[in-house]
């Protein structure tokens, strides 16, 4: 499939009934509703985790990523087939910004969506900047080893927060290994496109589970339905007001870096699946997904990024028209303005949180080294051992960088580490350790840039 010169701002898309269907082609209007319903199926179960690992409101959150959706479309003139869900890179800064207990609303929302929303603003920034520069120094910046690092960091941080919700007793904890092992055996076992949303199967199992032993046989604390039958079908999601602080800000940061390396990824990897190299909207997904997620904390939703779920949805169909995804976000924000849905997410007991909890997080973790493994990173080579290492130990053993009156967690102190780490240990001219070169920090030099791998895990 070649690249056609863009006509107009959006795409002119042509009908197409079988075979693969590229972003700027489109199915009959029945199956493209078929199909973005099927993406909506796909973001579900990450999407409503966030929120609720977060204490945001699960409603407002699926409203926005609908909201955010369009706004990305229209901001990358519909060339660019992406689903902006609940991003997993905010859960452990936000818990930290805010102390939040794990349990209910949480009472410092504001101060979680300031942050969010200048980590938004330094997305948008970076987007405006690679629009005018190109994207080629944001791959120098932030090769292979210092993206594996950061993104296996996110999972190792925020892994006892998974462990402690399933650690209250022992009826907890069975029901969080239960869940654990349905999630393990739907991604392994499932059929078809079901074996694409094990978080979501896996969590509707975990929960029936739980119905039969704490409802049914008294085994636990039983679940109550009485907020589910008062609760309204239609309604406006509950909106939040942001807090603005600077110190919250810095602490925020890290996340705009983590969103960068994702978006690239997403943009590398749904080119390399059409054919079509999409390298020239990198600047507007940037823009696009920043924006989507200042608006999203300025109603109250989390920070918004594409989703692998969505880009492993289009490699099972070969169906990459982008107007699948206006669908997906129209079917979203009729869904979170239902507080019918809100309250049904409501009922989902903890330990079966925390079972889909230590699947996702172990799942962002093992993929740090994924993409080290794909992208052939040379760990012979003391540059990204080192760079490597360290950033690992920093994020998994949550260092605060105090300065001054700010501090910067765990998270951030890692990403940035790992940034200015790889840049400091330059290998002198004459070396390369078996590298093609001495900053690329991969064992091939000739590997095309379209073999980026696709993020695995959600958010």
């Amino acid at each position: 499939m070649r690249d056609s010169a863009p006509q107009g701002f959006f795409p002119r898309w042509t009908v197409k009934a079988d075979g693969v269907i590229g972003p700027e082609e489109r199915l009959p209007w029945g199956q493209t509703v078929v199909v973005g319903l099927q993406h909506v199926f796909a973001m579900f179960g990450a999407t409503v985790l966030v929120p609720i690992l977060m204490g945001f409101d699960p409603n407002t959150s699926v409203f926005f990523s609908g909201i955010g959706t369009l706004l990305f479309f229209v901001i990358v003139g519909g060339r660019v087939p992406s689903y902006l869900g609940s991003s997993f890179s905010f859960v452990a800064i936000s818990l930290a910004a805010t102390g939040y207990a794990g349990t209910g609303p949480n009472p410092n929302i504001g101060v979680a969506l300031g942050g969010i929303i200048a980590a938004g603003a330094l997305y948008a920034l970076i987007g405006l900047i690679v629009m005018a520069t190109g994207y080629r120094w944001i791959e120098r910046l932030m090769p292979p080893v210092v993206t594996g690092s950061v993104v296996a960091v996110i999972g190792l941080n925020l892994a006892p927060v998974a462990v402690k919700a399933i650690s209250a007793n022992g009826f907890d904890t069975s029901i969080g290994l239960l869940t654990i092992l349905a999630t393990g055996a739907v991604a392994v076992y499932a059929p078809g496109l079901l074996k694409r949303v094990p978080i979501l199967l896996g969590g509707i199992i975990g929960y029936l589970l739980y119905l039969v032993l704490a409802n049914g046989m008294g085994l636990g604390p039983a679940v109550n339905f009485a907020p589910l039958r008062e609760a309204a079908w239609i309604g406006f999601p509950h909106f939040s007001r942001p807090v603005f602080r600077w110190d919250v800000a810095l602490l925020f940061a890290p996340a705009a870096l983590i969103l960068v390396a994702e978006n690239l990824g997403h943009v590398k990897a749904v080119g390399a699946m059409t054919g079509q190299s999409l390298d020239r909207y990198l600047g507007r997904a940037f823009v696009g997904d920043g924006l989507a997620t200042m608006l999203a904390a300025a109603g109250g939703g989390t920070g918004v990024t594409t989703y692998a779920e969505n880009i492993g949805v289009m490699a099972v169909t070969r169906i990459y028209s982008t107007l699948v995804f206006v669908i997906a976000a129209l079917a979203a924000i009729v869904m979170g303005m239902s507080p019918k849905f809100g309250a049904l997410i409501g009922t989902i007991p903890g330990p079966v949180l925390g079972g889909l909890s230590v699947v996702l997080f172990g799942l962002i973790a093992a993929t740090g080294g994924r993409i080290w493994v794909q992208n052939q990173v040379d760990f012979s080579n003391s540059r990204n051992l080192i760079t490597a290492a360290v950033t690992l130990t920093m994020g998994a053993g949550d260092l605060i960088l105090k300065l001054g009156d700010f501090s910067v967690g765990g998270i951030g102190t890692a990403t940035f580490g790992a940034i200015i780490i790889y840049q400091l240990l330059r290998e002198p001219a004459s070396r390369h350790d078996g590298l093609g070169t001495a900053d690329s920090g991969v064992a091939d030099p000739h590997a095309p840039a379209e073999a980026l791998p696709p993020r695995a895990v959600p958010g």
